[in-house]
C-alpha cells in the first residue's frame, strides 16, 4: 500500500515538502506507541534520510525509542555525525548494529530457488537475518528510512536491503553480496529486478509479512546547476513504493554517455570516502561507461583504508582486487575467503578484469599498499592540480592541452554507461 508518492525527473521538493510528505502518511497509520528508525548512516548523508529521520521525532516525540543506522558492515557513526545528520534527535536513542553478534534468522531461502534465479551458479541456501532489535523490540512501527538509487550488489539500493544487508548478520551480507558477484554485477546494476533483489523479496514475503515495517524513499539527483536536489519521496509498506521510487531513479540518476569513456576523473568526497569499500563505487558505477584500455583517476584526499572492517581490510590486503578468476579460485581453496563470501564478492567488484586501468590518488595510503592490491597509484597532490575539483564540471571538460576527460564528483549518486554495455 503506497501512503504517499510525488516525484517527476524535473521536480525539485523542498524540506518543508519532504516535512509535509511524511506527517501526512504517518497520520494516516494512526497513533503509535513504540517506533524504530532505521536509516542508513553518514556514508548516505545526502539522501535526505537524516533530515526525514528528524522529523519523524518531531511527530513521535518519546515514542521514538531507538534509531538504529542499517551499517551493514561500515563502522559506527561517530557523535559529531550523529549530530550533523541527525539534528535534533537525541545521541542517546541511537543503537550501534554488530553484524556479527546482534542478530537473529527469520528463516532460510531454499538454495533451489536461488540456483533457479542465478541459472545454477549458486545453490546454497540464503539465512534471512535481521537485527534482534526488530524482532525483540516490542516496537509497533518500524521506519525504514533511504535512498533509491543504482547499486552494484542489488541493481537499485534500498526498500528491503536496508532491513537484510543493512541490519543483517554476517552470513547474510557475505552470501547476498556474493549471488550478485557470481551473477554479474553488470547484468544487475540499474535493474530493480535481478536475483538479489529476488532473494530478498522471497524473505519479505514469507518471513517478514507481520513485521510492522513502512519504508521511506527519496530519490535524489543534480540540477541543472549541479546541485543535489530530492526528486521524490515514496512511503509505503510494500514493493508497489520501491518500485515508484526505482522508476523515477533511473530517469534521475542514470545516464547513458554518447560514447564510451577514454579517461574519468572521480572524486570522493573526504566526509563519506575513507576506505575502498565504500571509494570503489568510483569503479562499480561507471565501469560500463568505460572503453576497453580507458584509465579510470580516483581523487581520494581521505583514503586511509581498504575495509571498515579489520577482517576485510586485512583479506583485501591478502589477495587484493586480482579479477574473477583468481578470485573465485581463492574461494574455492582459502578458507577465509570461502568463510567472508562478501570480501571476495567485493574484490571481484573491484577489479577492472584488465579492461581499463585503475589509477588512485589516495591521502593517507602510500603507494606501496595500492599498488599491493593491484591498482595504480599517482600523487593526490599533482593530480589534484592537474584535475581540480573545484573547477570541473560533471560532466565532460577539455583540458587547457586539449586533453577531454568525463568528471565525476560524487559516484554514489548515480550510474553512467554506454549502450554496448547496457542493453536493457
Amino acid at each position: 500500500m503506497v501512503l504517499y508518492q510525488r516525484g517527476s525527473e524535473n521536480e525539485e521538493i523542498s524540506s518543508a515538502d519532504l516535512k509535509s510528505a511524511l506527517f501526512e502518511a504517518l497520520q494516516k497509520l494512526g497513533p503509535r506507541q513504540k517506533v524504530l528508525a532505521i536509516p542508513p548512516d553518514y556514508t548516505r548523508f545526502h539522501s535526505r534520510a537524516g533530515e526525514l529521520t528528524s522529523y519523524a521525532y518531531q511527530f513521535y516525540k518519546d515514542k521514538m525509542t531507538d534509531v538504529l543506522p542499517a551499517l551493514g558492515t561500515h563502522t559506527a557513526m561517530r557523535e559529531e555525525e550523529i549530530k550533523h545528520m541527525f539534528a535534533g534527535v537525541p545521541e542517546k536513542l541511537f543503537r550501534v548494529h554488530d553484524w556479527r553478534n546482534d542478530v537473529v534468522t527469520l528463516g532460510i531461502v531454499p538454495g533451489s530457488y536461488i540456483s533457479e534465479l542465478t541459472n545454477g551458479r549458486i545453490s546454497y541456501d540464503w539465512p534471512a537475518q535481521v537485527n534482534k532489535l526488530l524482532v525483540n523490540g516490542g516496537h509497533d512501527l518500524i521506519l525504514s528510512i533511504g535512498q533509491v538509487v543504482p547499486h552494484e550488489v542489488i541493481g537499485m539500493a534500498n526498500y528491503n536491503k536496508n532491513i537484510f544487508v543493512g541490519t543483517g548478520g554476517s552470513e547474510g551480507i557475505n552470501k547476498s553480496h556474493f549471488i550478485g558477484a557470481a551473477y554479474g554485477m553488470e547484468r544487475i546494476m540499474g535493474r530493480a529486478s535481478n536475483p538479489v533483489r529476488k532473494v530478498l523479496n522471497y524473505a519479505s514475503e514469507h518471513f517478514a509479512k507481520d513485521m510492522p515495517i513502512i519504508y521511506v524513499q527519496t530519490v535524489v539527483g543534480r540540477n541543472d546547476s549541479g546541485q543535489l536536489v530530492t526528486r521524490g519521496i515514496f512511503i509505503g509498506d510494500d514493493e508497489e513504493v520501491f518500485n515508484l521510487a526505482a522508476d523515477l531513479s533511473i530517469k534521475v540518476n542514470f545516464e547513458m554517455v554518447p560514447k564510451p569513456l577514454k579517461k574519468v576523473v572521480v572524486y570522493l568526497d573526504p566526509s563519506e570516502f575513507k576506505s575502498t569499500w565504500l571509494g570503489n563505487k568510483s569503479i562499480y558505477r561507471t565501469r560500463m561507461a568505460l572503453a576497453d584500455g580507458a584509465e579510470l583517476i580516483v581523487l581520494a584526499p581521505a583514503l586511509k583504508e581498504f575495509g571498515e572492517d579489520k577482517t576485510i581490510d586485512k583479506l583485501i590486503r591478502k589477495y587484493g582486487y586480482c579479477g574473477t578468476p583468481r578470485t573465485l579460485e581463492y574461494v574455492e581453496k582459502e578458507t577465509d575467503m570461502k568463510n567472508n563470501l562478501g570480501a571476495a564478492a567485493h574484490l571481484i567488484h573491484g577489479s577492472s578484469e584488465g579492461r581499463f586501468s585503475i589509477t588512485y590518488c589516495p591521502g593517507h595510503l602510500t603507494k606501496e599498499e595500492i599498488e599491493s592490491v593491484y591498482f595504480n597509484y599517482a600523487d593526490l597532490k599533482e593530480m589534484t592540480k592537474r584535475y581540480n575539483p573545484e573547477t570541473l564540471k560533471d560532466g565532460f571538460n577539455k583540458m587547457p592541452d586539449g586533453e577531454e576527460i568525463f568528471y565525476i564528483s560524487n559516484p554514489a549518486v548515480g550510474l553512467w554507461a554506454h549502450e554496448d554495455r547496457f542493453k536493457d
